[in-house]
């Protein structure tokens, strides 16, 4: 039996996604993944129009978030996947992750694409290779991954 309770919900408080997304900022080597930062933060609600952003909840204590930006009918982008430091190891990116790819088909899209740096972000990298994106170019270790919904 599982000595945590996790769930995944729709973000109601978007001060809640800010404060998980500030956070993932930080991480150092990413700097590059956050150049519209102040846009996306000005106005969440715009800048996901069209997709989802998701968080993810242990005992009711937000830890994660994934997102959802539109980019055309058929194809979505993944965006600000992140697990609190203290709440890794225990399979919530997995989880997040299928969630999005779920959600992402049931909002009609045909293929999600993705932007990470392989290097900074490896676990993240393996896990959505494991989890069936494939490599479409490596730009001096900015990879750019998709997958079929």
């Amino acid at each position: 039996m599982k000595d945590f309770e996790f769930e995944i919900n729709d973000c109601k408080d978007y001060e809640v996604a800010k404060e998980l997304i500030r956070e993932y900022s930080t991480i150092k080597g990413a700097e590059q993944c956050f150049v519209s930062l102040n846009k996306e933060l000005a106005d969440l609600d715009a800048f996901y129009q069209g997709g989802a952003l998701l968080i993810g909840y242990e005992h009711m204590t937000p830890v994660a978030t994934i997102a959802i930006r539109k980019v055309d009918a058929y194809t979505c982008e993944v965006k600000r996947l992140y697990i609190k430091p203290d709440y890794r190891g225990k399979g919530y990116s997995r989880l997040m992750v299928e969630t999005m790819l779920k959600r992402a088909k049931d909002l009609g899209f045909k293929e999600a694409c993705l932007t990470t740096k392989s290097e900074v972000m490896g676990v993240a990298y393996n896990l959505y290779k494991r989890m069936g994106f494939e490599e479409m170019e490596n730009n001096e270790g900015t990879v750019s991954m998709k997958i079929a919904l």
